[in-house]
């Protein structure tokens, strides 16, 4: 199995996000192919990991997945790597709920056994560090880090001190640290994390990163806590079979406005027997020739309206697809423009594609964020009516509707029983369009019924 490890904070906050790149970097420079992984749903922080890595960044979450789910996507996502840095969420022990770790950087740790390098931000703190890093050891013993990465510190001074009494406390190593320097920090605008996609600073943060990491870090240290890893179930290699030029093809977006996608979700529906091609709704581009359906993932539409809204070429292709039954998925920032208007933060009204009623309209404040279970309210591309999938949702807009009950898609709650419920999304035909970002992975016939679903729109097209 693939040396590993888990990077994870005692809290957000602490610059886990920085401080794995750099150790990417670190060893990718050492001529070591690292894949990236994500503890959650999170897309902001993959960016940064693919980017450092080479790699697409693969999220491991253990509430939309099934534990063997998460052991076979990680499985199959370190084909041809010589290492796995997986950068928690949260804190350590920060899951779906209070009373366990379900879905927390710990329960990834279990699943993968994986050792775990514990980031403590030391800026206000000096030998109160060490009772921090003292009560993460014995809170659960079972899951005690095999070291420690110091970030924030005022100096080398500081940071040697502090490294001293976590030694001396636990009998477990520091084996780097990182200092308060502005440089390293990930850029951030009024939606949080500034995506990598979106920085042309970041290849130098990236770099400055990667050196800090280089020159502070144990490295050699690091790579053995890594391969000293659990040996994990052995598991039948997967043999995904190459699509035919008589597959059904699926239009991609994929750019600036459309970066939010999990890339096992891609690697599911190809395997179901479609073919892929991406395009760039940004650029200007239409439907690729050929395409059966169309998939719109997330990301952040309202920063590019003005474009997207000239591209009224894309959006006829859209309504000639919807018109013929075909399957449109989107999810989150591709159910923004499917709207007939998206409202950005200044308040321009830019209009899009009009395949939904409403428009969406930014906000100043966080609109949804959180796991859902989601029952679907009819028949749609993925369920059937009745039917539960877990999802998750992140956005700051809203959808702007007089009745969105009569074609809601999903009556979706969170994770606390006898929580509020809500009628959310839009499905229609072969439209399925919300807020939520869905793994396909938590199903084995999720994939397999939309390619199914791609295959008979190919059909009717042709005939």
């Amino acid at each position: 199995m693939i040396p590993r490890l888990v990077v994870a904070g005692t809290a957000s906050g602490v610059g886990k996000t920085m401080l794995t790149a750099g150790l990417i970097g670190a060893l990718r420079r050492r001529g070591l192919v690292v894949q990236p992984f994500k503890c959650g749903p999170d897309y902001i922080d993959p960016g940064y990991h693919s980017r450092a890595a080479g790699r697409a960044c693969r999220n491991l979450d253990s509430w939309m997945l099934g534990d063997a789910q998460v052991q076979a996507g990680f499985a199959r996502a370190c084909q041809g790597a010589d290492i796995a840095v997986i950068e928690g969420v949260m804190g350590l022990f920060d899951g779906a709920a209070y009373d366990d770790d379900r879905a927390s950087a710990a329960q990834i740790a279990r699943l993968l056994g994986a050792p775990v390098l514990l980031v403590l931000d030391i800026s206000g703190a000096a030998r109160s560090a060490a009772a921090t890093a003292l009560g993460f050891c014995r809170f659960d013993p079972a899951l005690a880090p095999a070291g420690f990465a110091l970030n924030f510190a005022g100096s080398e001074r500081h940071a040697t001190g502090c490294a001293g009494e976590i030694t001396h406390a636990t009998g477990l190593p520091v084996l780097g640290w990182l200092p308060r320097d502005a440089g390293l920090r990930v850029p951030e605008r009024h939606l949080g994390l500034l995506p990598a996609a979106e920085s042309t600073t970041m290849d130098a943060v990236l770099d400055a990163a990667c050196a800090a990491v280089s020159a502070r870090f144990d490295i050699d240290a690091l790579l053995r806590i890594a391969g000293g890893a659990a040996v994990l179930p052995a598991s039948p290699p997967e043999v995904l079979p190459v699509a035919s030029a008589a597959a059904p093809l699926l239009a991609v977006a994929r750019d600036e406005a459309f970066s939010f996608t999990y890339p096992d979700n891609l690697d599911l529906i190809e395997a179901a027997g479609a073919r892929l091609a991406f395009f760039s709704p940004v650029a200007g581009e239409r439907l690729p020739a050929g395409a059966a359906g169309v998939y719109l993932g997330g990301g952040f539409p309202e920063l590019h309206a003005a474009g997207l809204a000239a591209n009224s070429a894309l959006w006829q292709d859209l309504r000639d697809l919807h018109a013929r039954g075909a399957p449109v998925l989107a999810e989150c920032g591709g159910f923004m423009v499917l709207t007939e208007a998206l409202v950005d933060a200044d308040g321009v009204r830019h209009p899009m594609a009009g395949l939904i009623p409403g428009s969406a309209r930014m906000t100043p404040k966080l609109a949804g964020l959180g796991y859902r279970h989601a029952t679907a309210l009819r028949a749609n591309l993925l369920a059937d009516a009745g039917e539960t999938l877990r999802g998750h949702e992140f956005h700051y807009s809203i959808w702007d509707v007089t009745d969105a009950s009569r074609s809601a898609a999903w009556q979706v709650r969170g994770t606390r029983a006898g929580g509020p419920e809500a009628a959310i999304g839009h499905a229609e035909r072969g439209l399925l369009a919300s807020y939520l970002h869905i793994h396909l992975g938590q199903r084995p016939d999720l994939a397999p019924r939309l390619v199914g679903r791609l295959r008979d729109s190919a059909v009717l097209r042709r005939e």
